[in-house]
């Protein structure tokens, strides 16, 4: 009977871990960059969501589009708007409704400002993760936070010399 040497079996098994190991690799990076993606999302999808609710609470008491639109570009840190040249789509004011849908092309629009008016301000960011195979696969990804609170203050108004210009409002970014 012919003895096999433990140095052959030693180095099949090492040879054999390699292989193993190669093969599995590639799948657990991908699967860790996944997560970090995703957690990239998750971290800019909350700062989208602070900066929507920043650009509301402006929003309520100045309503300067071109203000509460600084503010949002300000407060959404690592990202950058894709709806920020269109100040309509990002800050809107709607009459006071408790089934309000934005979305909705027919909802009344507040032509004169008023306390009864709701301000409602959509941030939206295209995402893309940064993985080049999860990446290609999914392709950029809009994600959209909105925040609506209602008007406490009608400012810049006219009628009061104290308030007629929306840097003598109370509220600045």
């Amino acid at each position: 009977m012919k003895r096999q040497s433990t140095l052959g079996r030693a180095s099949r098994s090492r040879g054999q871990a390699l292989v193993e190991f190669a093969l599995v690799f590639p799948v657990a990076l991908l699967l860790l960059l996944a997560v970090v993606d995703i957690g990239r999302a998750v971290f800019i999808y909350n700062g989208l969501t602070n900066a929507a609710r920043e650009g509301a609470r402006l929003a309520i008491v100045n309503q300067d589009k071109a203000l509460v639109a600084q503010r949002v570009q300000e407060t959404a840190f690592g990202s950058g708007l894709s709806n920020l040249t269109d100040l309509d789509d990002l800050v809107s004011f709607y009459k006071e409704d408790p089934n309000l849908d934005p979305d909705d092309p027919t909802a009344p629009q507040c032509t004169t400002m008023a306390t009864g008016c709701v301000a409602v301000v959509t941030a939206k960011v295209d995402w893309s993760a940064i993985t080049p195979i999860i990446g290609s696969i999914i392709g950029p990804i809009s994600l959209t936070a909105r925040s609506a609170l209602p008007v406490e203050f009608v400012c810049p108004n006219p009628k009061y010399p104290s308030y007629a210009t929306s840097t003598l409002c109370p509220k600045q970014p």
